[in-house]
């Protein structure tokens, strides 16, 4: 028999399955240790408390007047670290907001931004058919800025993968959390009220996620055959959201990577659409083929009596890099053809975002002192700038200037 001499070097085979089940439950294992060292003792995540002039941001007033207040004794005390500096923590940033309204009656709307009666719920799918756009970083992002900026805000994680669910302190193969499925699903279902779990921000709700979200993409397929409820299916979340209609001002979806039935379901159900985009060639062709694609299939869905109305639909520009050239280029491409619809702000790409994630934060949760100064002040005023202007939009559905 004659040997072969690349037998010496040929690498042995093995079971997928119990490789990659091997290696997944080591990785989650590492998570949870950093998630335990991170926010012990409880493995729960805390909020960090706002300076004076980080709460005179998101209230809308100058740090004179908070100044003013706590030097008058009203409103809630704030605590006073090393230097004499004051900091309040993000629930008495919601008691600021009630006393300011309730004694400067004439600005009431201004600090208290909610809903009022007639008001509609803001539904806002945050969509991208290409992963790494910086969807799941613009929802959560957003929805922790309408909190602060005193919204009811429920964030809706509809991606199997779970990243919204992480940012906000969930790991969902060991917390054993419900998602939405529970409540959409074609069985014994759940109110949406039992799968809605408190964030560490308050006036922040969350639905995580976990992989049982995505049985829904196999589910609806056989229910469309069995009967009229799967052929509806279109109407799910639109229909779950309405028992807890009373209880937020917006709700934000972080939807899954892929034009499924999750995606559609979701985008059925909302008011305004929020889609991501990277200035890159390749990114633009993607979502050229996501775009009719879904029109494609809107369609087919609005004749099945899917009502698919819109109060405004936007494109982000995300991880924008100004001094790159092909992507300025590629921007002024995209707005030569959707001037009206791209936001006047695009989100630059910063190492600030991508330092919290390594710590499962957001730049809402860290302080200024934990990055360089320039960097950290870049980062935050480009997000607020994205996400005030994404709140005009919100204020304008609601008929306010």
């Amino acid at each position: 028999m004659v040997n072969d001499p690349m037998n010496a070097f040929s690498l042995p085979s093995f079971e997928l399955d119990d490789k990659i089940l091997m290696q997944g439950a080591e990785i989650s294992r590492r998570l949870n240790q950093l998630r335990l060292e991170n926010f012990p003792p409880s493995a729960k995540k805390t909020l960090r408390q706002f300076s004076v002039g980080e709460v005179a941001h998101y209230l809308g007033v100058t740090p004179s007047n908070l100044k003013r207040l706590y030097l008058d004794g009203k409103g809630p005390i704030p605590t006073t670290m090393s230097g004499n500096r004051k900091y309040y923590t993000a629930e008495q940033m919601l008691e600021l907001r009630q006393y300011l309204a309730e004694t400067g009656k004439s600005e009431a709307k201004r600090y208290l931004p909610q809903r009022k009666p007639g008001d509609k719920l803001q539904v806002i799918a945050v969509v991208n058919f290409k992963g790494g756009s910086g969807k799941t970083t613009t929802a959560a992002h957003l929805a922790q800025h309408l909190a602060l900026t005193g919204h009811r805000v429920l964030a809706i994680d509809l991606d199997p993968q779970a990243s919204l669910s992480a940012l906000h302190g969930f790991q969902p193969e060991l917390d054993q959390n419900p998602s939405l499925y529970d409540t959409i699903r074609y069985d014994e279902r759940k109110p949406i009220s039992d799968v809605i779990l408190p964030t560490n921000f308050p006036g922040l709700d969350i639905i995580p996620a976990n992989l049982e979200l995505q049985e829904y993409e196999y589910d609806t397929p056989l229910a469309m055959q069995a009967g009229n409820e799967g052929k509806r299916f279109f109407t799910r979340l639109g229909k779950a959201l309405m028992d807890v209609d009373d209880r937020y001002d917006v709700v934000i979806i972080d939807c899954p990577p892929q034009l499924g039935y999750l995606s559609l379901t979701a985008l059925t159900a909302s008011t305004s659409v929020l889609i991501t985009v990277h200035p890159q060639m390749l990114d633009l062709m993607s979502m050229s083929q996501f775009l009719l694609m879904l029109g494609n299939i809107t369609k087919t869905i609005k004749a099945a009596g899917a009502d698919v109305r819109l109060d405004w639909l936007r494109y982000l520009i995300t991880r924008f890099e100004p001094q790159d050239v092909p992507q300025v280029q590629m921007l002024g491409f995209m707005q030569s053809m959707l001037a009206e619809e791209i936001l006047k702000t695009p989100m630059v790409k910063t190492t600030a975002i991508s330092d919290a994630g390594l710590t499962k934060r957001s730049l809402y949760e860290l302080e200024r002192s934990n990055f360089t100064r320039g960097t950290y002040d870049r980062a935050i005023e480009c997000m607020d700038a994205v996400n005030f202007e994404i709140q005009g939009l919100i204020h304008r559905a609601w008929g306010r200037m």
